[in-house]
């Protein structure tokens, strides 16, 4: 068994420790927030975006931590690193004006983001062996919902029901991928299509759902696999339908859906004869030597 394979299998246990994690440091309601990260990491910090600014508890921006602007005002920077390792979030933190809170989530607190940030959330329980991020990523937005009240009751059971449930054979083997979301889940369908990419090298699309119509559909077919995460909109299934594509739709949490989506990054890469540990010209931490 791999790595990442008893990584994403114990993330309804990790994510039952988040839960019980009352950390210090995280944004407060009202202030204006930019949250930064790379890759994976990225992704979750786009999701928590939406979830905290659409439950009115202030404005907040996801970026790419190469391109955060530190020339705008927040009241506070979140920055996301499995690592602490990782080149670009320290040269954001680096970055943020003096007096400006900041804080770190990691999984490793004997690195370099423990000097750089203010205040660090040790999330190393959900540390990974693998390359390839799942538990650590996604325990670190069960703790941020959390800290916005925006967990349901039953999310470890959900996961743990992600975990166990066979995979849908027609997803298994289709060739080409497109996931789709709406708000707070357009982060997860991106990381479920950098998941695919990065453990099994699939061809994989992630886009906002209502987009999806604007020329992507042009390319599924009875090969494809679309997966909603969350209710597609109104009549898009209808339209899928004559593509002869295989469409994932479920009622589970999204942030539980996106197990489904790590397991058949896996089976795919199974198939494929890869190694999921290791994907192709990728490292655990981006070091830039020259930065």
């Amino acid at each position: 068994m791999s790595h990442v394979d008893t990584e994403i299998a114990s993330q309804p246990a990790c994510w039952r420790r988040a839960l019980e994690t009352k950390p210090a440091g995280l944004p407060a309601d009202g202030e204006r927030v930019a949250v930064v990260g790379c890759g994976t990491s990225l992704y979750i910090a786009q999701a928590y975006a939406v979830l905290r600014e659409a439950a009115g508890l202030g404005e907040t921006d996801a970026f790419a931590a190469s391109e955060y602007p530190a020339n705008r005002r927040y009241d506070r920077v979140v920055a996301i690193t499995r690592s602490g390792t990782t080149t670009e979030v320290l040269a954001a933190l680096a970055r943020v004006p003096e007096g400006t809170p900041t804080v770190a989530l990691t999984g490793d607190l004997d690195t370099p983001v423990v000097r750089a940030a203010g205040t660090v959330v040790d999330l190393s329980f959900a540390d990974e062996r693998s390359v390839v991020q799942t538990r650590f990523a996604t325990t670190a937005l069960v703790l941020l919902r959390a800290a916005l009240g925006l967990v349901p009751d039953d999310l470890v059971e959900q996961a743990e029901r992600a975990v166990a449930a066979p995979l849908p054979e027609a997803a298994v083997e289709s060739g080409q991928f497109t996931f789709l979301g709406t708000g707070w889940t357009i982060g997860l369908a991106n990381e479920a299509a950098l998941k695919l990419r990065e453990a099994a090298g699939a061809w994989t699309e992630s886009y906002a759902a209502m987009e999806y119509r604007h020329g992507p559909i042009s390319v599924t077919g009875p090969h494809s696999t679309v997966w909603f995460f969350g209710p597609p909109p109104a009549g898009l299934l209808d339209q899928i339908a004559p593509t002869g594509a295989y469409a994932s739709v479920t009622d589970a949490d999204p942030l539980a859906d996106l197990i489904r989506a790590q397991r058949l990054a896996v089976a795919l890469a199974a198939q494929s004869g890869l190694d999921p540990d290791q994907p192709q010209g990728l490292t655990r931490s981006i070091v830039l030597a020259d930065s």
